[in-house]
């Protein structure tokens, strides 16, 4: 079991048949980030959308809590669904996941894929930053935070004060000490092994006006098999600013390595 976490984390399923795929969501945000992936990803996918520590209904943690921990969470969630290999989905503090995933069990991971993912040596000042803004304002921050992740065109629009709503909705099940423990895990400098311990094939979906759209760069040459797409104009949630774009980047990138076949399997009736 995960040390430093209250229980097992809260997933849901979306798809019946396929390879597996883990959906690791960003702060301050939910697994619900991936709705349109999971929706779409699902008439070939076995989707898992998987809720962080003191988010959706996952269980609070400890103080304490690291990566490992969390990434080890994940996959006892994953365990939950199915014993098979997956694929790994993160973004942001989720791509700091699905890399410790993909090195804790490389038999079991077929690809990884991130977003809003980047390297930065050291210690992340953006998580120093939010610590204080969780602590003294609670999960009431998270609608605030949520836009921040935004492209400046999409925040002027309702749907991403729809999205906004949804994780705010949430925020009964939210749990504000956890959430900064998160971010003090994830401040922790990243240990060398873990960016070249990753040998799944990788991609990295960047958004242009991302504030870590550079050093996304510097993070695809830390791996040893990583592809890179950028999509102009989206910010650091792209997939939820402009699914269509993600999703055809994510099948592509599936489908050069063979783990992704359009026609539908021959033991699935109509």
């Amino acid at each position: 079991m995960a040390e430093h976490i209250d229980g097992s984390l809260h997933w849901e399923q979306l798809g019946k048949y396929g390879r597996p795929v883990a959906f690791v969501h960003p702060n301050p945000m939910d697994h619900t980030c991936w709705l349109y992936q999971m929706a779409h990803l699902a008439t070939w996918f076995r989707c898992i959308g998987i809720d962080l520590p003191g988010y959706g209904r996952s269980p609070t943690a400890q103080a304490g809590l690291t990566m490992t921990d969390v990434a080890l969470a994940c996959w006892e969630a994953v365990d939950e669904v199915t014993s098979e290999p997956a694929i790994v989905v993160g973004e942001s503090v989720g791509s700091n996941v699905v890399c410790h995933m993909a090195n804790q069990r490389p038999d079991r991971t077929l690809a990884v894929v991130m977003s809003g993912a980047g390297y930065r040596a050291g210690r992340k000042q953006f998580a120093e930053t939010r610590i204080p803004q969780y602590q003294r304002y609670g999960v009431g921050f998270r609608r605030e935070h949520a836009f921040a992740d935004w492209s400046p065109t999409f925040r002027q629009t309702e749907m991403a004060a729809y999205f906004a709503d949804i994780f705010a909705e949430r925020n009964p099940w939210a749990d504000a000490d956890t959430i900064v423990e998160m971010f003090k895990a994830l401040n922790e400098p990243d240990p060398d092994w873990l960016h070249a311990g990753v040998r799944a094939p990788t991609l990295i979906i960047t958004g242009s006006e991302d504030t870590a759209h550079e050093r996304s760069f510097a993070l695809q040459a830390r791996i040893a098999d990583c592809e890179l797409v950028t999509m102009e104009g989206a910010g650091h949630a792209c997939n939820m600013e402009r699914p269509w774009d993600w999703d055809r980047s994510f099948l592509s990138f599936l489908a050069s390595h063979g783990l992704f076949e359009a026609q539908p399997r021959a033991d699935v009736s109509a």
